[in-house]
């Protein structure tokens, strides 16, 4: 006889071998649908990547992904709109490896009008499969600019290892894309610069465009070379998807901005330097250490100059100083030059997008002169104050006189405590006093109160 437990297991088998048959069964139909994910067909879609900032390590990383992004979704090629006055030397290789082991063909555009693609922009325009400009736009001046030296001979040979470094790559990549090797050369050792018009005549680049349907049009049936085969782009039919940096991405990228670093950096120095003034606020030393990480972060990618660092660094501790040391403001003072001078220091390039706005710096070194000059006079506004509690707190008090009170012997009930009182000329029993010093040995000197409107601040003895 067949129990129940019995038959729900044998229920429970067939129900899974019947799932597993129907699951094979589509599996097999899905197969072909399978492939195509796999593999997915050539997209029509074009993504349009808008550079118009310094190439950071953040730019280069967000470019570089995705032209790989494009590669393994088979999208039909990668546009990248460039306006930028150059960049790292590490950001900018990382790009043109992306460029030149893509699949799918590059094309950079230096657009809008007015726009350029300096220094490392040039590179990068060098090793896009189509190069294009718009009118009134300007490409070169990519010569390699130290941002850390400090003169003399070795870091002059130094330069010229770079230079020709730099010069060498310039040349192999327009070698690579049939360029004008000639002009790349120069463009690094000379720091030429050159319009949208004589690029097209030197054979820098492959077209003018007015906009980015003009591009597209006129790149339709345009030859590239992929692996030693010739293959013809074709634009039409193709859609232009803007991609943007992702919040993480648009975070760091504000973070290497260098007066964007230099404010977190002085906003950490106050926080710590109030958590420090005042032990226990918590929150002002929390935000202070996260905003100098920041900070460090962001100068990791910026040519710092470590006397500069150390100047804002002396400067915070002359600050911490002033709100413990009574200096009367000379240790404030030396603060605030010290900051200054480090602050001009602090970021060592000669380009200006690497360079810390000089706003930037007198609005910061103001605030923080307010600041500490605000601090260091409560700090001493507090020293001098009266403390109300303890011995000292009973300066001024008044009371009265529970017996003669004299040079040598007498009692007075102040405060609500009995004292030991010395007064310089004789006071009876009664009268009003006030304290007006602590002598030793828990002793007060008392003088009467002549005045009949001053009420005693004192309890009333009671009868026994």
């Amino acid at each position: 006889m067949i129990t129940s437990y019995q038959q729900a297991k044998r229920l429970l088998l067939r129900t899974i071998s019947v799932f597993a048959v129907l699951s094979g069964f589509a599996l097999l139909a899905l197969s072909p649908a399978l492939s195509l994910f796999a593999n997915p067909p050539a997209s029509d879609t074009i993504l349009l990547l808008e550079v118009a900032t310094p190439i950071n390590p953040v730019i280069a990383s967000f470019i570089a992904d995705t032209i790989t992004t494009a590669n393994r979704q088979n999208h039909r090629a990668v546009l990248i709109e460039l306006d930028t006055p150059g960049g790292l030397d590490t950001a900018m290789r990382d790009i043109i490896q992306a460029q030149l082991n893509s699949k799918i063909p590059t094309i950079v555009y230096v657009a809008p009008q007015g726009a350029r693609a300096a220094s490392a922009g040039a590179l990068i325009t060098l090793a896009a499969d189509f190069a294009a400009m718009a009118p009134g736009t300007n490409i070169g001046a990519a010569t390699p600019v130290s941002i850390g030296g400090g003169g003399g001979e070795a870091d002059e040979t130094m330069m010229k290892k770079v230079a020709n470094d730099a010069a060498a790559y310039a040349r192999s990549l327009a070698q690579k894309r049939g360029r004008n090797q000639e002009w790349a050369e120069e463009a690094v050792r000379d720091g030429v610069s050159i319009s949208a018009e004589e690029a097209l005549d030197l054979a820098v680049i492959d077209l003018i465009a007015e906009h980015r349907e003009d591009l597209l049009r006129q790149l339709d049936g345009y030859k590239f070379i992929r692996d030693g085969e010739v293959m013809i782009f074709t634009s039409a039919g193709s859609q232009l998807v803007t991609v943007e940096m992702n919040w993480r991405q648009k975070i760091l990228n504000a973070l290497s901005n260098p007066s964007f670093a230099y404010l977190l950096m002085m906003l950490g120095i106050l926080g710590i330097f109030f958590e420090i003034s005042q032990p226990g606020s918590i929150f002002p030393g929390a935000v202070g250490a996260i905003a100098i990480l920041l900070a460090l972060f962001a100068f990791s990618a910026l040519p710092v100059n470590y006397v500069g660092l150390l100047l804002i660094v002396v400067a915070f501790i002359l600050f911490i100083l002033e709100a413990n040391v009574p200096s009367y403001g000379m240790l404030a003072v030396g603060g605030l030059i010290a900051m200054s001078l480090g602050s001009l220091m602090l970021v060592d390039s000669s380009e200006p997008y690497l360079q810390i706005s000089r706003a930037v710096i007198a609005a910061t070194v103001l605030s923080c002169a307010a600041f500490t000059t605000f601090a260091a006079t409560m700090v001493v506004k507090t020293q001098k104050r009266h403390s109300p509690f303890g011995q000292d707190g009973l300066i001024g008090k008044h009371g009265e006189a529970v017996e003669a009170i004299g040079p040598d012997s007498g009692r007075a009930f102040v405060y609500g405590e009995y004292w030991s009182a010395r007064a310089n000329a004789p006071i009876v029993p009664g009268q009003t006093v006030e304290v007006i010093e602590m002598l030793d040995g828990l002793k007060i000197k008392v003088g009467a109160v002549t005045s009949t409107d001053q009420s005693a601040d004192c309890e009333k003895k009671e009868t026994l």
